[in-house]
């Protein structure tokens, strides 16, 4: 019997914190156990501390991740909360992706300031993103527009925006709903135009592979209809070499024992797009995604990825 308690790695932000903390609650009420069996540490990751750089200039997307990953293989964490679109597609030696918790709104969150939507904007408004994906989709919709990088933590760009440093910003639904902070969102983007980032809105745990004690233990408040869709996405985004450098979308759904899948890519300045679609069995849903991958990257053929650098 585990006497000792369980010790959870997040980042500090409050979002991360957010995420731990739900986690924790889901881990008590599935089991049965009090909190003082759940102890939540906190580690500041590389990405954390450079706030300066776009991701791409500095490594991608396992900056948030490597120092949790260190203490989890060396046994220090027992497993670890992330974001699952923070997630590389390749994990360390003796890691995975053992439990996702169900998935938040996935969609993109528009925040304006001198206008309510993408459209209203005016002609040479400002937009601030740090992500790739979100600055090609605002160029393929305004090309007029200026889009800048834009990073830190969710408070830390609402102040920006606020402080007049862009006329709008976007930001994911989900993290707004966790931080019950949507009341500043001003519109909701359609993804049917406004595809979201694989993953996105989905919590995931990770642990040590065979580490039973802690499988078991995660195993009761696993999601299966978000482990199969993120699972489909990140098999996609892997067929891709998918990583923060690359403007890259989609999203699965599960219905009933199916799976439907969507996936764009486009270039940074957003002219030049390639979508797939692909449907078939849930329990199918890593080569679904490899599938729609590989088609999409023939489709597009190597010159489109010439400046993916």
């Amino acid at each position: 019997m585990q006497t000792k308690p369980f010790r959870i790695g997040t980042r500090g932000s409050p979002l991360a914190l957010a995420q731990a903390s739900e986690t924790r609650a889901r881990l008590m009420a599935a089991h049965g156990l009090p909190e003082e069996m759940f102890e939540i540490v906190v580690l500041s990751t590389k990405g954390d501390r450079i706030t300066d750089r776009p991701l791409a200039e500095v490594g991608g997307k396992g900056l948030f991740t490597q120092e949790l990953e260190d203490q989890l293989s060396s046994g220090e964490l027992d497993f670890a909360v992330h974001s699952s679109k923070d997630m590389p597609t390749v994990l360390p030696d003796g890691l995975e992706l053992s439990a996702f918790l169900p998935r938040e709104d996935f969609r993109d969150a528009f925040i304006g300031r001198t206008a309510p939507t993408l459209a209203a904007l005016p002609d040479g408004a400002t937009i601030g993103s740090s992500s790739l994906r979100r600055q090609a989709l605002i160029r393929r919709r305004r090309p007029d527009i200026s889009v800048i990088t834009f990073r830190g933590l969710v408070e830390t760009r609402l102040r920006k925006l606020e402080e007049g440093q862009v006329d709008a910003t976007l930001l994911a639904l989900a993290g707004l709903n966790r931080l019950t902070m949507s009341d500043v969102v001003t519109e909701v983007m359609d993804p049917a135009d406004f595809p979201p980032a694989p993953a996105q809105g989905a919590i995931c745990i990770e642990s040590r592979i065979g580490d039973d004690r802690v499988l078991d233990l995660l195993e009761a408040i696993n999601d299966r209809p978000t482990s199969d869709a993120v699972s489909c996405e990140r098999a996609f985004l892997a067929a891709l070499d998918g990583s923060c450098r690359t403007p890259i979308a989609g999203y699965a759904r599960c219905d009933g024992d199916h799976l439907h899948f969507s996936g764009l890519i486009l270039t940074p300045d957003g002219q030049q797009e390639h979508a797939v679609e692909i449907s078939g069995l849930r329990r199918d849903a890593l080569a679904l995604g490899r599938k729609a991958g590989e088609t999409v990257r023939s489709a597009a053929g190597p010159d489109f990825f010439a400046d993916w650098t």
